[in-house]
């Protein structure tokens, strides 16, 4: 589908979630690798020895989904490991560490390669709603069965299922799903453990949205996104 030009998100913005994020993980003691505190001027002449984070895009990773609202449609990630899709030599798994806020939504998509296990690490609720989706990668309307720590539940058609803390989900491919906080209950750290990940070719969104932003350069970063380490290495 064609990707239509949104707003832009401020490096401001992204500074603010990143550190905010920081703070959270301190919170449920979540530690980061070294390198996830560098700042730009670190990364420089670092190229061969950091080839693996810079080719299969690890780190920092914000983005609005070209909202203009990050609150409201947006999601701040941190992959710690990743593979390259179809590359052999390559880990076959992924991890990553994520922060929802309450009524934060990350749109409906699927992915056509990754199977996925959502995990709950800690703070709110999480809320996700589910359909299958059809051979034209439209919205079904049969019921599914997944499995929730695995135990199989029955979900109807953009049902929803409720994640505690401690609770997980598996999402299979081609399985649309969205997910956001349960207001009231506070940020929610959310984990993801899966299969190779890769946001430039694996995302199929209901809506036609890009995944990553194009940034407005009102301040300079304080640590640089997953995208942004050529310019700098």
């Amino acid at each position: 589908m064609p990707v239509e030009k949104g707003f832009n998100m401020k490096r401001s913005e992204i500074n603010a979630a990143i550190e905010a994020a920081k703070q959270l993980f301190a919170k449920h003691c979540f530690e980061l690798p070294p390198w996830a505190f560098w700042g730009p001027g670190d990364w420089k002449g670092k190229g061969d020895a950091c080839s693996e984070i810079v080719e299969n895009g690890l780190g920092w990773d914000v983005t609005d989904f070209a909202s203009g609202d990050f609150g409201t449609r947006g999601l701040l990630l941190f992959t710690i490991r990743n593979g390259i899709l179809g590359k052999a030599g390559q880990k076959p798994y992924a991890e990553k560490i994520m922060v929802v806020e309450e009524n934060q939504e990350t749109p409906m998509h699927f992915h056509w390669n990754k199977m996925e296990d959502i995990i709950n690490r800690g703070g709110g609720n999480l809320v996700l709603d589910l359909y299958m989706a059809t051979e034209d990668d439209g919205l079904g309307d049969e019921r599914m069965t997944v499995s929730v720590d695995g135990v199989k539940r029955e979900v109807a058609a953009g049902g929803q299922v409720i994640l505690a803390p401690g609770e997980s989900i598996c999402l299979t491919q081609r399985l649309y799903h969205r997910f956001y906080g349960e207001p009231g209950k506070g940020i929610v750290l959310v984990g993801e453990v899966s299969q190779v990940n890769d946001d430039a070719t694996d995302n199929r969104f209901h809506e036609s949205l890009p995944r990553f932003p194009e940034i407005e350069a009102d301040a300079v970063p304080v640590h640089l996104l997953c995208t942004e380490y050529r310019g700098y290495l």
